[in-house]
């Protein structure tokens, strides 16, 4: 598989909801940089604490988080873009925001990701601390 390849078949299983398969294109020692000053910001270190933190993001957001792209993947060497829109709600709040996430791929996984916001103190909002 191509890095685009990777990360494209990460995407299509993370849609339909199928964890466990949109996991098996990470690296278990993969680290996750999430932007911000929210609770979830951070440098996660394992595939266990990547899980742990999107499964409370997707608590906090009581199942509402919604992440789809919104231009084709574009790759360069080892890292992929993809550009996306998502959107989420919690209790009375809501979001939708344009990003971009930034995945390294080597051997067939993925190994670091990087997420950006349009609009990060609008996302730490959000979240909350």
């Amino acid at each position: 598989m191509t890095v685009k390849e990777v990360v494209e078949a990460y995407s299509i299983a993370l849609e339909k909801g199928d964890i466990p398969t949109a996991f098996s294109y990470f690296n278990p020692n993969a680290k996750w940089h999430q932007p911000g000053k929210n609770k979830f910001s951070g440098t996660q270190s394992s595939l266990e604490a990547i899980g742990r933190m999107l499964s409370d993001m997707m608590g906090a957001a009581q199942g509402s988080l919604v992440i789809k792209p919104t231009a084709p993947l574009m790759a360069n060497g080892n890292f992929v873009s993809s550009p996306v829109q998502f959107s989420a709600k919690s209790g009375d709040k809501t979001i939708e925001m344009n990003g971009n996430d930034l995945f390294e791929v080597t051997d067939g996984k993925i190994v670091q990701v990087w997420l950006f916001s349009e609009d990060q103190d609008v996302e730490d909002e959000f979240w909350g601390k």
